[in-house]
């Protein structure tokens, strides 16, 4: 079983567009799935948009209230650790809403589950034609900030939400946690955050380059380049030490 992971704030324009070409992969490449959605307190026509997805494929909607990416990503892995029959065969596949992320992506990083790998990290490209400058600036700058504190060895993009977890890694970090929360940062932080601790239970990572879509979202980006840079820059400070060697294939 495949469990996608989708937070959700806002993106009436793109989630559908999102979900029929998740839908339209998994039609040309047979695999059990269910899709898990958070509305973080969407005030536009998200749940609108939503509500037909339902009859066509397997999918439920979480939340309602705005709680923030980081707790509506802990909130997905939370539901998607509950769900599972078999967490060592089965994956939690964590992805935007704003379809920067490409539905055609997922089928090589589950060739790489498929043939080992507990973490499959989406590595993001510079050949995207349209990049926002906030994303820019914050991708020039970030491993700078964040490289002599933390890393996790192998991985050149520790940034991006594209992952692919196998979702006995995931329980792990949830017993580690507790009922403390899974992710103690928020944004690029939060995505550096939940590679940290899923890697340090990891057997093996492997890495995909993917190429994000930024033409096809319909607002401006969220990334405010200097103040998400601080934040990095503190979450790594705070984290150091928690650099983690795993096999790589």
């Amino acid at each position: 079983m495949l469990y996608f992971a989708i937070p959700c704030y806002n993106e009436s324009a793109t989630v559908g567009l999102l979900l029929w070409r998740l839908r339209k992969v998994f039609q040309e490449q047979p695999r059990e799935y269910e899709v898990l959605v958070f509305d973080d307190g969407s005030t536009d026509s998200t749940a609108d948009t939503l509500e037909p997805y339902r009859k066509v494929m397997p999918l439920t909607v979480l939340g309602g209230t705005h709680v923030g990416y980081a707790r509506a990503v802990d909130a997905l892995l939370r539901e998607a650790s509950k769900r599972t029959r078999y967490p060592r065969r089965d994956a939690v596949i964590v992805l935007q809403a704003d379809f920067t992320d490409q539905p055609e992506n997922i089928p090589e990083l589950v060739k790489r589950f498929d043939g080992g790998a507990d973490i499959v990290v989406g590595e993001r490209t510079a050949d995207s034609l349209v990049v926002p400058q906030p994303v820019r600036t914050l991708r020039r700058v970030a491993k700078w900030l964040v490289n002599p504190f933390v890393s996790v060895h192998g991985v050149r993009d520790p940034f991006g939400a594209l992952r692919l977890y196998r979702v006995s890694v995931i329980r792990d970090v949830i017993k580690e946690r507790g009922a403390e929360p899974l992710l103690t940062a928020d944004g690029w932080s939060a995505n550096m955050d939940l590679l940290l601790r899923a890697a340090a239970h990891a057997r093996r990572i492997e890495t995909v380059e993917v190429t994000p879509r930024y033409d096809v979202r319909a607002r401006e980006s969220r990334v405010r380049a200097w103040a998400d840079a601080m934040t990095l820059f503190r979450f790594a400070r705070g984290a150091r030490g928690r650099s983690v060697r795993v096999s790589r294939a």
